[in-house]
C-alpha cells in the first residue's frame, strides 16, 4: 500500500509538472542551463542546440548579436568544428516558474575567463515534456561608477563606426 502510494504521488507530480521527470521544475531548468554551459564548453553543437526552442533568439554582448537559432548556428559552428567552444561558469543562479508551469525565467551570474563576471537571463519554455530555451541574454553588468564614462566611449566609438 505504501509502494502504491509513492507511484501515485510520483505521477501526480510528474503530471503537475508537464514533464517526464518527475524532478521539481526548477531542478529540470537548471540542469537546462548547466548542460547549455557544458556542452558549449565541450563544442559539441549539435547537442547544445538541441536546447533551444526552434523559434528561439540568443542576444549576444555586442548590440548587434540578435539571432536566431540558424544564425547562431552559423556563428557557433566554425567554432565547435574546431573543437573550439567557450566556458562560463553559473556563481549564482535564480529560476521562476509560471503558475501555468510551462514557462520558466532566469537570471544568472557566471565567470568566463576573458570577460571576468557577465550575467545570463532568459525564458525558457516545456514542449513536449521537455524545457527548451525560448530566449538567452548575455551581457556584461557595469558598475555604476564606470556607467557614465562607458556609455560616452560607445556613442563615440559608434559615432566613428558610421
Amino acid at each position: 500500500m505504501a509502494r502504491r502510494l509513492a507511484l501515485c504521488l510520483l505521477l501526480a507530480a510528474c503530471a503537475s509538472s508537464g514533464s517526464s521527470s518527475g524532478l521539481d521544475p526548477r531542478i529540470e531548468v537548471e540542469l537546462v542551463l548547466d548542460d547549455l554551459h557544458r556542452l558549449a564548453a565541450q563544442a559539441d553543437g549539435e547537442s547544445y542546440f538541441a536546447l533551444f526552442a526552434e523559434d528561439a533568439v540568443f542576444y549576444g554582448t555586442d548590440a548587434t548579436e540578435r539571432w536566431s537559432v540558424a544564425d547562431f548556428r552559423k556563428y557557433a559552428e566554425p567554432h565547435f568544428s574546431q573543437g573550439r567552444g567557450w566556458t562560463y561558469t553559473a556563481t549564482e543562479r535564480h529560476v521562476f516558474i509560471g503558475d501555468s508551469g510551462d514557462v520558466a525565467w532566469f537570471d544568472e551570474r557566471l565567470d568566463n575567463a576573458k570577460y571576468g563576471e557577465v550575467r545570463g537571463s532568459g525564458v525558457l519554455v516545456l514542449e513536449g515534456g521537455e524545457w527548451k530555451i525560448a530566449q538567452y541574454n548575455l551581457a556584461f553588468p557595469v558598475p555604476n561608477e564606470l556607467a557614465a564614462d562607458l556609455v560616452e566611449r560607445i556613442r563615440s566609438f559608434s559615432s566613428s563606426a558610421n
